[in-house]
């Protein structure tokens, strides 16, 4: 275990990794701003956009030299999850785990594991391949299994509680914790705002997936548990639900533009 602390603590404090991670930052904002500009293409023409990350990946990959820029987000991606898994592993720091020290561990696990995804896919958009229906495929697959209702539910309720988790660590401003927030007052309250509404936005994208993979449980139908697409289209068919797309669709550009903050002033 202290051979590996040593070597993440090497990982972590290795200049490319530092840039790279601020690279990653700045893509993850570009990410969900097109993913925003996607879903208001919903609300105002009804078209059919692919309202997640494998829409936005796919629209940079249409542009003149966008599957180069593709394979910097792709770096950049990477150098994020490599930076979050060495945190993971030196939440720690070499002393007895206590209960925040082990949900750091988790936390930050799962962030590495986020980009990770996100690396992925740029990089199957970027080589020329496809990627839709993972969640549904997956959904199936363990519907399949003894009890697997059970388990997708509990995957769905999962998803919730960490909805839920978000919304509230954006209601507290949690997100300053790891920031070296500008002196100026003005500046500051806008990075405060952009990060309250945009992790809330976030938290409401995510639980709309919980809420579907909870009723692709229940109805034992896996193609209503396939990721943000669809969840954002099935709000956009509820009363008044054009207006609640776009009010999402607005906090998660509110969440990109503050991903350019957070990659200037996090502490990497």
């Amino acid at each position: 275990m202290t051979d590996a602390a040593g070597t993440a603590r090497q990982v972590a404090r290795s200049e490319p990794v530092k840039v790279g991670a601020r690279i990653g930052l700045v893509a993850y904002g570009i990410t969900h701003l097109l993913i925003a500009w996607l879903a208001l293409q919903v609300v105002f023409t009804g078209g059919g956009e692919r309202t997640d990350q494998n829409g936005a990946f796919q629209a940079i990959a249409a542009e003149p030299f966008g599957r180069v820029l593709l394979w910097v987000l792709v770096v950049g991606f990477v150098a994020v999850a490599l930076w979050r898994l060495s945190q993971a592993v030196l939440a720690a720091g070499g002393v007895q785990d206590t209960k925040k020290q082990v949900q750091k561990r988790v936390e930050r696990g799962f962030q590495a594991a986020v980009f990770l995804a996100l690396a992925i896919l740029a990089g199957r958009v970027a080589s020329g391949g496809g990627s839709g229906g993972g969640g549904q495929k997956a959904a199936a697959g363990a519907l399949g299994w003894p009890g697997g209702q059970f388990l997708v539910g509990a995957v769905g309720l999962g998803i919730l509680a960490v909805a839920v988790v978000k919304a509230k660590h954006g209601w507290q401003k949690k997100f300053l914790d790891e920031m070296d927030t500008p002196s100026d007052q003005h500046a500051r309250q806008v990075v405060e705002r952009l990060g309250q509404v945009g992790s809330i936005a976030k938290a409401v994208a995510l639980g709309l997936i919980g809420v579907l993979v909870v009723v692709a449980a229940v109805q034992f139908d896996p193609a209503k548990a396939n990721g943000l697409d669809p969840a954002l289209k099935t709000l956009a068919a509820e009363p008044f639900g054009m207006i609640m797309l776009a009010a999402v669709a607005l906090g998660l550009a509110a969440y990109g533009v503050f991903c350019f903050f957070d990659a200037k002033y996090h502490r990497v």
